[in-house]
């Protein structure tokens, strides 16, 4: 079995325990989004912690029914690209998270963030690196799965991965050394032991940074060879983890998606061909559309279209390949470059740059469910399925906004916001 969804039913196992679900539920919505398609005048049982039957005709019988009318039920939303440990760069710059804020503090603003993304939705994460905060991603999951705090489930990848000298903080002189936002390795051999490592120490997913701001002016450029990623996929699939890569240059695209990982985040400047290459092979795009426009609008730009910044008028080029490529769309918002809670936001953009509503639905249910190997779990309304639910005043389908107005929350069978 693989080894993320081993893992993930344990943790199951463990929250389905501790809440003691035996409550049975019918949640009587307007509609239902069952993951694929929308279905009108559904009603869905809820036992033990799983969906037991869904469909226009469903038995009332030992249940709570709980009235949702005038809303949307949808699965739990899944955030596949997330950071936890960081709060919005306007409060507190990156460099200064990772150098002036204890790993103690992190860990407590994340108990906040992970109450707020849950609240609005969101019952699963996928977190990409703990940006200087070691294994306290790890950490935070174990206490999610005991029921020690609430907040959506976490799915991990650690430390994360950067080659020597490249990731910050830097900018120091040669006498000074500052922890970074990620472990630094070169070499094959050094590359294979910290992978190894990493997934020793509770990383479920693996992320290399195939490219970052480097070159002799800052400019990005490839940061491992192609062996070398190799290297760190390969080490990893031996023990069923996949690999995600930060990649925004066309060139380390392409020689992530050659050597196997199995999603790319950011991707700005990835040529039409490899867009394609990546939808022959399967590989998800995290276009991140939500911390890029936080962090123009942190540098002054007020969201006016006229006047949009180069690196706007470059995710909307990005997105334009995406879609005629057919590349499968994973939604990863890169949350805590803007606030926690916030999700839905990454939604709204993609549509705004040109995906149809149900599409984001889709990428925000099924599709992450997916990409992270999880869809005989989580992402659909059908029986057998974990019980993970949202209830949204309106139709997203129509207005993909309605996703503002949480009506009801359901992790696990466990009811957490009622309307």
């Amino acid at each position: 079995m693989n080894r993320l969804l081993t893992n993930f039913l344990v943790a199951i196992s463990c929250i389905l325990a501790n809440a003691a679900q035996a409550q049975t539920y019918v949640l009587a919505p307007d509609r239902v989004f069952d993951g694929e398609t929308m279905q009108e005048g559904w009603r869905v049982r809820v036992e033990d912690g799983r969906i037991a039957a869904a469909g226009p005709q469903v038995s009332e019988s030992g249940a709570e029914v709980i009235d949702l009318a005038g809303t949307t039920l949808t699965p739990g939303l899944i955030d596949a690209h997330s950071h936890v440990l960081l709060h919005p760069y306007d409060e507190t710059s990156w460099n200064d998270q990772v150098l002036r804020e204890s790993v103690a503090e992190r860990a407590a603003r994340a108990v906040n963030h992970l109450k707020a993304t849950l609240d609005a939705g969101f019952t699963t994460l996928r977190d990409l690196g703990s940006e200087g905060a070691g294994y306290a991603d790890v950490g935070l999951r174990q206490a999610l799965e005991k029921g020690v705090i609430a907040g959506p489930r976490l799915i991990v990848a650690g430390p994360a991965i950067v080659a020597t000298g490249v990731y910050g903080p830097k900018g120091f002189h040669e006498g000074v050394t500052v922890p970074k936002g990620a472990v630094e390795v070169s070499g094959v051999p050094n590359l294979i032991e910290e992978t190894r490592r990493q997934l020793g120490g509770g990383a479920q997913w693996v992320k290399v940074y195939a490219d970052y701001g480097w070159g002799p002016t800052g400019e990005p450029r490839p940061t491992f060879s192609l062996d070398e990623l190799k290297a760190i996929v390969e080490t990893a699939k031996a023990a069923g983890a996949p690999v995600v890569a930060h990649a925004g240059l066309d060139e380390s695209m392409r020689m992530a998606v050659e050597a196997g990982v199995e999603t790319i985040e950011h991707g700005d400047r990835g040529s039409l061909d490899t867009y394609r290459l990546m939808a022959r092979r399967g590989v998800a795009i995290c276009p991140t559309l939500g911390a890029v426009e936080a962090i123009m609008r942190y540098r002054g730009w007020d969201g006016d279209p006229a006047t949009a910044p180069g690196r706007i008028t470059d995710k909307h080029t990005q997105m334009d390949r995406i879609l005629r490529a057919g590349t499968p769309l994973c939604n990863g918002s890169d949350v805590g470059v803007f606030d926690h809670g916030d999700n839905a936001w990454e939604l709204e953009l993609m549509v705004e740059y040109g995906v149809a509503p149900m599409d984001a639905l889709k990428a925000a249910t099924s599709g992450n469910a997916r990409i992270l190997h999880l869809e005989d779990e989580i992402g659909s309304v059908k029986p057998g399925m974990i019980a993970d639910l949202a209830a949204f005043t309106g139709d997203p389908s129509a207005d993909i906004s309605a996703l503002r107005d949480v009506r009801f929350v359901m992790q696990g069978g466990k009811i957490i916001r009622r309307p």
